[in-house]
């Protein structure tokens, strides 16, 4: 017996330096030189920025010696691509963004994140630009009427100053707006340009790309000096940037990338989630589940699976909707949609308040994502189910309020009067009888017997009387 114990522990122990070797192997063999490779696809929004800044604090602690962040984007949020910038600008090891595949785009927030990076690189056949900042909610521009107007009597006066002022309107200015839209374009020039500065890159291109959302293709780029290299794929793009000099936030420091590894960086579980959630489409969803299971619990009080469900999908929702842009007059209607479907259920309106809740819920639904950044609106196809789903829930709720209201009107004291049963218990009082789930007190004759089926001929208070049915 002894010998086995000692078998056992020592058993025991091998597993454990064999588990400790083979971690410590790892974390060598994870702390070799590489080039950490992250993937940007589609519209750059908070996972995107959680993805990025998480990922290269990571390849830094595995021993990457440069990061290469592949984008393909036809934009995104303000905030997330600030957010980004500032991760790269600050990080301890150079940041190559490269556009690719061929066909791909590094459009509006993309080239922010070019002009931010150490290396800027294109493939053959991408294009960069359109960095206008896109109006919040796509309104239309103040005053751009009027400015037509008046241009079109400019056009007709015939006076002295006729030239200079076509002369002023063929030079490149600002979009015409409201003051708000004027700040927003200056300072994503000022930030563009001091990012281009940074990098000794064109800072007119990019002055001209904000203001007049110009477009550039890879070679076009190159030949202006916006991005520092055209590569065909990933190994052409090591080799091109080997032994070049880039500015870091602690200094220069010469690249050295040549026969270095790739190896990528996907997304963990974390941040699948919250690209999952932070989508528009996926987070007004969750907002009218959470809703939806509100109103059934509210309904149907302890049924507890619609509750705990609507609790857990609108708080997801809720979290969601606070890092994206959204438009709190859209919330406000949601949430008025829900309220006046909910009062249907107690105010018998026949339909007027389901379907002017149902309309609120459209509408809100419409306003809720505030920017016409590409990838992130809600879609109308998920509009036209939000409407489908409560109209057909205010029909539901309609038809049965029409039920009940057809129904025959019986005294409080006689509701169970003709209702069927059976006795579950004798008791010295008389009997308790089952009728659909509820236990009564009742009474009759005294030839009854426990499992008999009985019918309620009469009621006093809470006591029935019953007979043999």
């Amino acid at each position: 017996m002894r010998h086995q114990t000692l078998t056992r522990r020592f058993l025991f122990l091998c597993c454990i330096a064999l588990a400790v070797l083979g971690l410590s192997g790892q974390a060598d063999t994870e702390a070799e030189p590489h080039v950490a490779e992250l993937i940007v696809d589609g519209a750059i929004g908070p996972a995107t920025t959680d993805y990025l800044t998480r990922s290269m604090e990571r390849a830094h602690a595995q021993g990457a010696q440069a990061i290469i962040i592949r984008m393909d984007t036809p934009g995104g949020l303000d905030v997330s691509t600030r957010d980004i910038i500032k991760a790269i600008l600050a990080a301890p090891i150079p940041v190559i963004t490269y556009v690719h595949p061929s066909g791909g785009r590094a459009a509006s927030a993309g080239t922010y994140i070019l002009y931010g990076s150490h290396v800027a690189a294109m493939a053959p056949s991408t294009s960069m630009g359109a960095a206008t900042p896109v109006q919040m909610g796509g309104a239309p521009v103040p005053g751009a009427d009027d400015d037509r107007d008046n241009n079109e009597r400019a056009n007709n006066e015939e006076d002295a100053d006729q030239e200079e002022r076509e002369e002023e309107d063929a030079e490149p200015r600002a979009p015409t707006g409201d003051a708000m839209e004027r700040k927003m374009v200056n300072d994503a020039v000022a930030f563009i340009r001091g990012l281009a500065e940074r990098h000794g890159r064109n800072a007119d291109w990019a002055e001209r790309a904000v203001r007049e959302g110009i477009s550039a293709t890879a070679s076009e780029a190159l030949e202006l000096n916006v991005i520092d290299v055209v590569a065909k794929d990933q190994k052409d793009l090591l080799a091109q940037v080997h032994g070049m000099e880039v500015v870091m936030d602690f200094g220069p420091l010469t690249l050295e990338t040549e026969d270095l590894p790739i190896v990528e960086y996907a997304p963990d579980w974390r941040n699948e989630f919250l690209s999952l959630i932070t989508n528009p489409q996926i987070a007004s969803i969750l907002l009218l589940i959470g809703i939806y299971g509100l109103i059934l619990e509210g309904y149907n009080p302890g049924a507890m699976v619609p509750g705990v469900v609507g609790v857990i999908c609108l708080l997801i929702g809720l979290y969601a909707l606070q890092v994206l842009p959204v438009n709190y007059v859209g919330v406000a209607l949601i949430v008025l949609g829900a309220i006046m479907i909910i009062s249907e259920m107690f105010v018998p309106s026949f339909g007027v308040l389901g379907i002017g809740g149902v309309i609120a819920l459209v509408l809100g639904s419409i306003m809720l994502v505030d920017t016409d950044v590409p990838g992130m609106e809600v879609s109308y196809e998920i509009v036209g189910a939000i409407a489908a789903v409560g109209g057909i829930a205010v029909l539901f709720i309609a038809t049965m309020l029409g039920r009940s209201l057809r129904m025959p009107r019986l005294a409080s004291d006689q509701a169970m009067v003709g209702r069927a049963g059976h006795i579950v218990q004798i008791t010295e009082e008389g009997y308790k009888v089952s009728i659909d789930g509820e236990f009564w007190n009742a009474v009759g004759d005294g030839s009854l017997n426990e499992g008999e089926t009985v019918e309620v001929v009469g009621q006093d208070g809470l006591i029935l009387t019953v007979r043999r049915a």
